[in-house]
């Protein structure tokens, strides 16, 4: 029997639990070890609440957590409740699947004033996070300016710029809901630093913004290039395009205006104690597509920037560190004997949910390589429980999220799939604890 902790319980390392399972069969024993009481990281805090059809994946991994030989181990804080040397002396492989959860800075003068607030935070705080619950984003604007050409940003200018009837069915937080509908946003302007052709947005969430019932998309036409150029983009790039070029042949007079504003480098953001209006400088590119600064600048005021441009994975104490790329330093997911890592953790921050799949596999055809179906000498999860027993660390099973998962279904709004808990205290209370 061999005995693998993974840490970490969204796509990663539910990918790589069944990819073990695949590996060993019944010869192995799975700790997914979370600092959350609750399961499924960006599936449940990242993905857009409005995007339930995503979320579903999460039916996936409950098979797998709910399998013989898999455990949910919540509330379990590396580094404060157990050490990475005591789950490398518990476990024959540990393999972090911890995401990047933290944002990049935008790195211009004045990103650190109130009012600039990065993607990880601002999405965190309309899907529930107990990071974020307590975040309270200036709304009480006339314009927001979000930095970013890639999903994230339009999940972020589609969510400040819905009703609250275009809410039914999602699982927003209803302190955000209750935010948003308070809002007094007219503009919500899209910065790309480069243009429509090198856009990281898809077809189908480009597409939703031509539906919205109060906002309105704005392309400039003068920063389209010529039709005839789009032959040359992939598929899906070239209907994300499409979608742009329809919007710049609208005319459409609503509340809200989404403004795309390309060629648009932020260069400082202003203001008197909080954000109060951004600096952008216009760009060219050139022929190897990368975009420079023309000396031509503009200012957008706006009480509020939300940076889209990217996350990067927190290092942990006694774990090699690459601070330039923001992750762990691998060689094909292998940080150092016995210590592995999978998805955004292994290859920074990119690709899709299904992205991570094959990383787990790989690890676990490692870890099999390596180890073999023998007997382990290793204590696991029995040597994890009677850790955090004398420490008077009770974690969170997964029949407790369970529990947690009922009463938040229960207290959910009308026609809302749940209301999920913010704050952690409400979760281990839902338990009565």
């Amino acid at each position: 029997m061999r005995h693998v902790a993974v840490i970490g319980t969204g796509p990663a390392g539910f990918y790589t639990a069944e990819a073990l399972q695949k590996q060993f069969g019944d010869q192995v024993r799975i700790d997914m070890i979370d600092r959350l009481p609750v399961p499924y990281g960006l599936i449940r805090s990242g993905v857009a609440p409005d995007h339930q059809s995503i979320k579903a994946v999460y039916k996936r991994y409950e098979k797998v957590a709910l399998s013989d030989h898999v455990r949910f181990v919540g509330h379990v804080t590396l580094g404060e409740h157990v050490g990475m040397d005591e789950l490398l002396g518990l476990y024959d492989a540990v393999i972090l699947a911890t995401g990047a959860p933290d944002d990049r800075r935008l790195g211009i003068a004045g990103d650190d004033l109130p009012g600039v607030i990065g993607s990880a935070a601002f999405v965190g705080w309309y899907n529930g996070h107990p990071d974020f619950a307590d975040l309270d984003p200036p709304l009480d604007i006339a314009s927001v300016a979000v930095v970013g050409n890639g999903n994230v940003a339009l999940d972020v200018a589609r969510i400040l710029s819905k009703t609250s009837a275009e809410f039914a069915g999602s699982d927003i937080a209803m302190h955000a809901h209750d935010a948003l509908a308070a809002s007094r946003i007219e503009a919500i302007h899209l910065l790309g630093r480069r243009g429509p052709h090198q856009i990281a947005m898809t077809p189908k969430e480009l597409g939703e913004l031509g539906h919205l019932e109060e906002a309105a998309p704005e392309v400039d036409p003068a920063d389209l290039p010529a039709e005839s150029e789009d032959a040359a983009l992939e598929p899906g790039q070239r209907k994300s395009v499409n979608h742009l070029r329809d919007f710049a042949g609208r005319s459409e007079a609503k509340r809200k205006r989404i403004v795309f504003d390309f060629f648009a480098m932020p260069i400082a953001v202003e203001g008197d104690g909080k954000v109060e209006r951004i600096v952008v400088e216009r760009t060219r590119l050139a022929a190897d597509g990368r975009a420079s600064g023309t000396g031509e600048r503009y200012k957008i005021d706006c009480g509020l920037v939300v940076s889209c441009i990217g996350y990067q994975t927190p290092p942990i104490p006694g774990v090699p560190y690459d601070q330039s790329l923001g992750r762990f330093p691998n060689d094909h997911g292998v940080i150092a004997p016995g210590l592995y890592c999978v998805g955004w953790a292994r290859r920074g921050p990119t690709g899709t949910i299904g992205t991570n799949r094959p990383d787990g596999f790989e690890v676990a055809e490692q870890i099999k390589a390596t180890f073999g179906e023998g007997d382990s000498s290793k204590a696991g999860g029995a040597g994890l429980d009677a850790l955090l027993r004398e420490r008077g660390v009770e974690p969170v099973t997964f029949s407790d999220w369970q529990r947690i998962e009922a009463a938040e279904i229960e207290r959910a709004r009308e026609g809302n799939p749940r209301e999920k808990f913010a704050r952690i205290h409400e979760m281990i209370g839902a338990l009565g604890r």
